[in-house]
């Protein structure tokens, strides 16, 4: 776009912002801004103006438009609100809306920036990309005889991405090939699902991982629970570990699923919106099995609001860390020239009145998004859960039961460091060409080959770190040859039932059910009063 074309644009915008945030556009339940207020407003966007023109003019070097109003300007001006208000340019709003709809075209997979290079991480199963042959670790050269190198991963995957129907060529390096192997791909439309896994732990034990909240998740997670035979589970593990949240209207819809019909799940309410109550309409037709939901420091927002609302309601025990404390309400406003907006317009409350924003009044931005310790209370906001347990806002969502993961051994941090993993993988299947039986397991001779590697590659490390770690080692170096031998489906399976967190989930499936009991006893005995 010509630079003057983006300037003159600003104003529009600018006083779209001001507009929005002052109430026009949003559900209004009295007057938002007095006349005294528009005058400032247009006395503030005159001064603006002024600033603008000046610089424009005046400044040693050319003045981007972009940078100094979509990158400055605006963000500065959100940044005095809230951490969680934000401005989204084309490129941005996109990728907004495309991960709200769950879906791009493209050929399927993921890829990673590693030493200079962009590295497939895995193809989605069934996407064009798995079908033609593409493995975890090839290096992309080249897409459509446009060269990678310089390229960051982002630059790379937008590469890959097209209308559908278009075809695309990949070129890669593979170890073990002398030639660059050459793929011709048409590209389709990609699904991203919010669900990825959801199979049986054990006999009638379910695990159901939810990873975000887009357009599609309640429809999965119903899909999810009826192939997992519902009626027959004895109990479930719902895993929201960094699921960052999504839409609000989800995330209902899965608490709705899971308690009785009537119950409330969240609730919101802004300066500018009545409040909104959120009950469950459909319930969960009165299955009572135990359910641990784990969470972790990067569970936000919508998984908040599964997590509390479930803990408010005794109806699950909550295994991990403290979330992340995301309790605001954004609401996406489209502007012109395919830009956006997230606005908070309202903050929510768990079933029994809690706010679980953690304060950000005192802080960076930096500090609220990445400080590792979100283990705070207002004390000044203290509930009851159904049962009379006490819980408390302020700061996320506190788990019944703390997991601590176990720390990495400076052995294990030099195997990550090194990407000894995906070296040796690719190496592994460099020599073994024969497709790996199902079920195969990494056994001795397997690891013996391992060991010697990393002496040839010159990775430090005694023999008592080898013999210590030779189980974790074990373990992730099968979860990473599953992955280029089956699948990144497989390979999450395998993960899954390994983790000692899931292990944990299980084994606090009695506390869950004990929970459940307690609460529904004292529900009846409330009913007789």
């Amino acid at each position: 776009m010509p630079q003057k074309r983006r300037s003159s644009l600003f104003i529009p915008i600018l006083v779209l912002l001001c507009a929005l945030m002052g109430g026009i556009y949003g559900p209004k339940v009295q007057v938002a801004s007095a006349a005294s207020s528009d005058d400032d407003v247009k006395a503030g966007l005159t001064q603006f103006t002024k600033v603008y023109s000046t610089v424009e003019q005046n400044f040693a070097d050319a003045v981007s438009p972009d940078k100094a109003i979509y990158k400055g300007a605006i963000p500065g001006m959100l940044r005095t609100l809230d951490p969680h208000s934000n401005f989204f340019d084309p490129k941005d709003f996109d990728g907004l809306r495309e991960e709200q709809r769950g879906h791009y075209y493209g050929v399927g997979m993921s890829v990673v920036g590693r030493n200079g290079k962009t590295i497939v991480v895995a193809p989605f199963v069934g996407s064009p990309a798995y079908r033609a042959g593409l493995r975890p670790n090839d290096v992309i050269i080249e897409v459509n005889d446009k060269s990678t190198e310089g390229l960051d991963s982002t630059k790379v995957a937008d590469l890959l991405k097209g209308p559908k129907g278009t075809q695309v060529q990949i070129k890669v390096a593979r170890e073990g090939y002398d030639k660059p192997v050459i793929f011709d791909i048409i590209r389709d439309e990609i699904s991203r699902k919010s669900v990825p896994e959801a199979f049986l732990l054990k006999p009638h034990i379910g695990y159901v991982r939810i990873e975000q909240f887009n357009e599609t998740t309640g429809r999965e997670f119903e899909d999810a629970m009826h192939d997992l035979d519902e009626d027959h589970l004895q109990g479930l593990v719902l895993d929201l570990r960094g699921n960052p949240g999504g839409l609000l209207t989800e995330a209902v819809a899965v608490v709705d699923h899971l308690i009785p019909k009537g119950d409330v799940i969240v609730s919101h309410k802004g300066r500018a919106s009545a409040e909104h109550v959120y009950t469950a309409r459909n319930g969960n037709h009165g299955r009572a099995y135990p359910i641990v939901v784990i969470v972790n420091r990067n569970s936000a927002s919508a998984s908040e609001i599964v997590s509390g609302a479930l803990q408010d309601h005794d109806r699950a025990w909550i295994l991990g860390d403290n979330t992340f404390g995301k309790g605001l309400v954004q609401t996406v406003y489209p502007l012109i020239e395919n830009t956006g907006l997230t606005l908070t317009t309202a903050k929510y409350y768990t079933p029994s009145g809690r706010l679980i924003q953690r304060d950000y009044s005192n802080v960076s931005f930096f500090d609220y998004y990445y400080k590792t310790n979100t283990a705070t209370r207002n004390m000044a906001d203290v509930k009851m859960t159904d049962s009379g347990r006490t819980v408390y806002g302020g700061g996320g969502i506190s788990p019944d039961e703390k997991f601590v993961q176990e720390k990495l051994t400076t052995f294990e941090t030099e195997l990550y460091v090194k990407y000894a993993w995906a070296g040796f993988t690719q190496h592994f299947f460099a020599i073994h060409r024969e497709k790996l039986p199902e079920g195969w397991n990494v056994d001795t001779k397997t690891m013996d080959e391992f060991h010697q590697w990393l002496l040839d590659q010159k990775i430090e490390f005694t023999e008592a770190d080898f013999t210590r770690d030779y189980d974790k080692v074990r373990r992730r170096l099968q979860s990473e040859i599953y992955q280029t031998a089956f699948s990144v489906d497989e390979k999450q399976k395998y993960d899954t039932r390994t983790d000692p967190e899931v292990e944990a989930a299980v084994k606090a499936l009695p506390s869950a059910q004990t929970l459940l009991s307690s609460a529904r006893k004292i529900a009846a005995e409330r009913m007789q009063k």
